[in-house]
């Protein structure tokens, strides 16, 4: 294994993690809810008037950031390196995972572990084993 010491920013992605816990701290303190993504999301078509506030609230203050940020300082650059066909695939199986999951990596990888849940450390146990297969197939059998 070999670091892309031109990309390893572990500074940065130390912060940004902070920041995920910190924002996952005060949803759970705050409002009594889980900041997993995929639940916020899924559960805006089906939870009462009241329950879509806070989730559109949520997702407002996700989706704005970005942007926010773009304003403060560069965002660091994406480079992918699978074309689009193969990113919607992978997005539809993130997709179906998290349902079938009932949660999604920040879900189980972040509020579930901290709450000790067995679930969520079974779910990304999971995930970080089909992620390593994943890179091992891609690397080394198909050749990417």
């Amino acid at each position: 294994m070999t670091i892309d010491w031109l990309y390893f920013t572990p500074w940065t992605s130390l912060a940004g993690g902070l920041l995920i816990g910190a924002a996952a701290a005060l949803l759970i303190l705050l409002n009594g809810r889980i900041a997993g993504i995929s639940g916020i999301v899924g559960g805006l078509l089906r939870a009462p008037r009241a329950d879509r506030r806070w989730r559109l609230a949520f997702l407002a203050g996700l989706l704005l950031a970005a942007p926010l940020w773009r304003g403060m300082a560069p965002l660091p650059a994406a480079h992918p390196v699978a074309g689009g066909a193969a990113l919607v695939l992978a997005g539809l199986l993130v997709g179906f995972g998290t349902r079938l999951g009932a949660g999604c990596t920040s879900g189980h990888g972040v509020c579930g572990l901290a709450r000790l849940s067995p679930r969520s450390l079974a779910a990304a146990v999971t995930f970080m084993l089909a992620g390593a297969v994943t890179v091992f197939v891609l690397r080394h059998l198909v050749g990417g």
